[in-house]
């Protein structure tokens, strides 16, 4: 027997497989443990003070982020492109300003409410 360490929607898993010698074995019985908790990333900023956040709508991997700091942006200009689902996805200023924070970079993977960028 083998043991190995597998990850499956985010819950880690400690499985035994057995290896096969000439071809035969007697019927494999799987044994699983309980899910470890996986430790997360340091949490990223939480912006500037009194600033408008731009957060991640639903989790995915930043294909592209379209400002940086410092940069003028109107509501409704995109900030950064996200893909979820196989499907990009347009993350937009929900205010006229300055960028104030870029709290994200191109590949990232993100989850649902972090910060993407703040506006000052």
């Amino acid at each position: 027997m083998r043991k190995f360490q597998v990850t499956v929607n985010g819950n880690r898993y400690e499985v035994e497989v057995e290896e096969l010698v000439g071809g035969a074995s007697a019927t494999p019985t799987p044994v699983v443990s309980a899910p470890q908790p996986v430790a997360k990333a340091a949490k990223k900023s939480s912006g500037a003070v009194g600033a408008t956040k731009v957060s991640a709508p639903m989790p995915g991997v930043i294909l592209d982020v379209k400002v940086k700091e410092g940069d003028q942006v109107k509501e409704g200009d995109v900030v950064a492109i996200l893909e979820a689902m196989k499907m990009e996805n347009e993350i937009v200023a929900s205010a006229t300003g300055t960028i104030a924070s870029v709290n994200v970079s191109k590949g990232a993977s993100v989850e649902t409410g972090d910060l993407i960028v703040s506006i000052g």
